[in-house]
């Protein structure tokens, strides 16, 4: 665990990092999301930075686009590219756009930005992987503000109907959206209540638990004829304390004077 919460740590300091070079991008979700993507990539997911392509690969999707910087920091971390590059983010001819390109970042499963459109995609793997008897799994990470888009429950209803297994949907439930709290915008309340109704195996956690979130992809392996779906709670900003729960932070970059206090938090320097 020890190991994974350094990973995560180290992700967050990239993350202010890039955001801060690039002037623009998304803090908050990607923050909120570091545990998650920490598990998955670094603990989880039969990957190869050597071999990106590799066919009996996992496969990860993020639905929530706007969240790429914790994509791109995972990814880097783990060797598929340098980390130099994620000093070029949103920069004109560089590899990382500000939503993850699957033609032009290595590790990335699938191009995504739309909201609502990747668990549909993350089904069309899981299919395709239960039509040719593959034991890969698939991944996908969506936003709670995200939940609002009529396309995932369509989605989450083909989920069901097809018994994905071998599929697991995580929830950054970190209760704000761009434009104040979920609830106010608009409510998407009793999740679990409706994903059961949809025929999901439905997991609540605390999505910055290392141990919660290894035991939910466990028990959603072990589940038999149904998706499963993580409810992670979680901290829009995590780990940058005048970020935490602001939901203004959900797209602004900081500055160079707010970046420095963020790395001392966290214990980086820039």
């Amino acid at each position: 665990m020890d190991e994974l919460k350094k990973i995560s740590n180290t992700l967050r300091k990239d993350i202010v990092k890039m955001l801060n070079e690039a002037s623009s991008g998304h803090p908050g979700g990607s923050l909120s999301a570091c545990e998650i993507v920490t598990t998955l990539f670094f603990d989880e997911m039969n990957i190869d930075p050597k071999n990106p392509n590799m066919e009996n690969r996992d496969r990860f999707v993020l639905s929530k686009g706007h969240a790429a910087p914790v994509l791109y920091a995972a990814l880097a971390e783990k060797g598929y590219f340098k980390k130099e590059e994620l000093m070029k983010l949103r920069k004109t001819n560089a590899m990382l756009q500000g939503h993850p390109d699957m033609k032009g970042t290595p590790g990335v499963d699938m191009s995504t930005g739309s909201l609502g459109q990747g668990l549909s995609s993350a089904n069309g793997m899981a299919l395709s992987f239960k039509l040719d008897n593959k034991e890969s799994r698939v991944y996908v990470l969506l936003g709670d503000g995200e939940l609002q888009e009529g396309m995932v429950w369509e989605a989450a209803m083909f989920s069901a109907h097809n018994k994905l297994d071998n599929l697991t949907a995580f929830i950054d439930h970190n209760g704000l959206q761009i434009d104040g709290e979920n609830k106010k915008v608009m409510n998407v309340e009793p999740l679990d209540k409706k994903f059961e109704a949809f025929g999901w195996n439905v997991i609540k956690i605390d999505g910055h638990d290392f141990k919660e979130i290894k035991n939910a992809i466990e028990e959603s392996k072990k589940t038999k004829d149904k998706p499963t779906v993580v409810i992670a709670k979680t901290v829009k900003g995590k780990g940058v304390s005048y970020m935490e729960n602001q939901a203004g932070w959900h797209g602004k970059a900081p500055s160079d004077e707010e970046t420095e206090k963020a790395l001392k938090e966290l214990g980086g320097e820039l």
